[in-house]
């Protein structure tokens, strides 16, 4: 049977990156029909000691999806980085804040990992389940939403047709613009660079976060005692930087890091990416959702992307299953409007969240300098609401999906 006469997909997801994967791998253990558009094949190698420039700090609550979807092992196997501490402090000013998982009883704060390593893990499981179709290289050409909703492959005109669509395609979907949805939000005057370091000293499984006037440079530590960076910085500034040689950006990162770790003696290949926020005007149609980057994108100065995408991908499992236990159609407005309730407003207040620390840390104004060096050093003093924020960030306090719900025990096994 060719899929152009095969019955229709319950669910058909466009873009195998990390997101759209993990909804995939979850659909299928509920027993749904899945078939994954994805254009490019994940690295299924690398050398040993190489560290993808692209990492993603992981909450609990994802450590906890990736385990309950059965691919935490396999990560493991690959490398996740575990940090128990994190500093942040602000340029030209003596407020700190010390955050440790210690301080609230857990063993860790997050993890970081390379994309590549969540991905190919999902990628692995998708291939695993039978009631899967991984179809690439594959590019969409032309979408129908309505009754049946269906799209076009570009290389062979073929027609696949599905209950529901769901972009997940990242923050320039063409699948979103297909559907006509626009976006509100503005590019912001920076850039990041990102690439792996090693400094002079161990960094003790910590996490380093300076506010520059220019924007944030965060270290994130590598099990290896490297580091990998994101340094977001005006775009002149990223160029001149990235036209450096080796030896004088490790220089110029050594002072801008204010030698936390001491001097940064190597660093490996460098990528940047121009910075932005942006919000669907809505996440559904008929026949369609948008998770992850194909919905939103924000600031990275809090690590928050990936696991607010995976909350999109998870919180859709929850509704979509529901909705199959029902008897109810997949692909409705009944259906997908309880999607959209759960994600659109949550996701909104993280975006004007990121966008307020942004604009605060990277303005000099003197009296504003001097509020936010006291509000850290009060945070840093203030217990109870510290380990409320920990907890927070950690994914351990608020509404879940079913997916990232878990007991400490269950981590600590």
């Amino acid at each position: 049977m060719t899929e152009a006469t095969r019955k229709p997909y319950d669910l058909l997801i466009v873009g195998g990156g990390m997101v759209g994967s993990a909804l995939g791998c979850a659909m299928a253990d509920a027993g749904l029909d899945v078939c994954v558009l994805e254009a490019h094949e994940p690295s299924r190698d690398w050398p040993a000691e190489e560290v993808d420039i692209r990492v993603s700090a992981l909450t609990r609550a994802t450590q906890q999806i990736l385990q309950n979807l059965g691919v935490w092992s396999r990560m493991t196997h690959m490398r996740v980085s575990p940090y128990q501490r994190m500093t942040v402090w602000d340029q030209g000013g003596n407020g700190r804040i010390h955050f440790s998982a210690a301080e609230i009883g857990e063993p860790d704060l997050g993890h970081i990992v390379e994309n590549r390593v969540m991905q190919l893990a999902l990628w692995e499981r998708l291939e695993s389940r039978p009631n899967v179709t991984l179809i690439h290289p594959a590019r969409v050409s032309d979408m129908q939403l309505g009754e049946l909703p269906q799209v076009m492959l570009e290389s062979s005109a073929q027609r696949i047709s599905a209950r529901l669509i769901v972009a997940a395609d990242g923050r320039d979907s063409q699948i979103r613009q297909m559907a006509g949805i626009g976006t509100h939000g503005w590019e912001y005057d920076q850039h990041a660079i990102v690439a792996t370091i090693r400094p002079e000293r161990f960094h003790h499984e910590t996490a380093f976060q300076r506010f520059m006037k220019t924007g944030p440079l965060a270290l994130l530590p590598i099990d290896d005692g490297r580091c990998s960076i994101v340094w977001s910085t005006s775009p002149e500034h990223a160029s001149e930087l990235m036209a450096l040689d080796d030896a004088e950006f490790c220089r110029q990162l050594t002072q801008a890091s204010e030698s936390i770790l001491g001097e940064i003696r190597g660093i490996g290949p460098r990528g940047v990416f121009p910075l932005r926020l942006a919000n669907a005007q809505t996440y559904i149609q008929p026949g369609l959702a948008l998770i992850g980057d194909a919905a939103h994108a924000m600031h990275p100065l809090a690590g928050q992307g990936v696991n607010l995408g995976l909350m999109d991908a998870m919180t859709l499992a929850d509704v979509l299953s529901d909705a199959q236990r029902a008897g109810r159609g997949l692909g409705g407005m009944a259906t997908l409007r309880r999607y959209e309730r759960a994600r659109k407003g949550a996701n909104l207040a993280m975006l004007g969240a990121m966008d307020g620390f942004k604009r605060l840390f990277s303005n000099d104004v003197l009296p504003l300098k001097l509020a936010r060096n006291l509000g850290l050093s009060l945070v840093d003093r203030s217990g109870l609401l510290k380990q409320q924020m920990m907890r927070r960030a950690m994914g351990l306090l608020g509404e879940r999906p079913r997916l990232a719900r878990y007991s400490d025990e269950s981590l600590r096994r």
